[in-house]
């Protein structure tokens, strides 16, 4: 997919990217029980999965994704939010690599290809 080592090169590709490679951009690891099941290490994130917060400061919370951006390549989790100086709360966006899937939405048969 990447052709250049060179690290300009590679961020403006990720950047300029179409939407349907972007998608791919949105991978998160699988929780170990899941991986044990689907035999795969990571799956893309979709709407209505449930994930869990391994970094920053929102750390082990867990809570069905809201939101998926992909043009920002980030997600929104429910439960996971900042305040604003006026009192507002507004969804704080979460890079996927930094969640764990630990219940897959599974409205969609071919997601896995079982």
């Amino acid at each position: 997919m990447i052709k250049s080592s060179q690290p300009r090169k590679q961020r403006k590709f990720r950047y300029q990217a179409p939407l349907h490679l972007k998608h791919k951009f949105l991978g998160a690891m699988l929780s170990p029980a899941l991986r044990e099941k689907h035999g795969m290490k990571s799956i893309p994130v979709r709407l209505g999965d449930t994930v869990k917060v391994l970094r920053g400061d929102h750390r082990g919370t867990e809570g069905k994704v809201a939101a998926v951006d992909y043009m920002k390549t980030t997600i929104a989790v429910d439960g996971v939010a900042v305040t604003k100086a006026d009192g507002t709360e507004v969804p704080r966006p979460i890079n996927p690599s930094n969640v764990m899937i630990t219940k897959l939405n599974t409205d969609d048969e071919r997601r896995l290809g079982d």
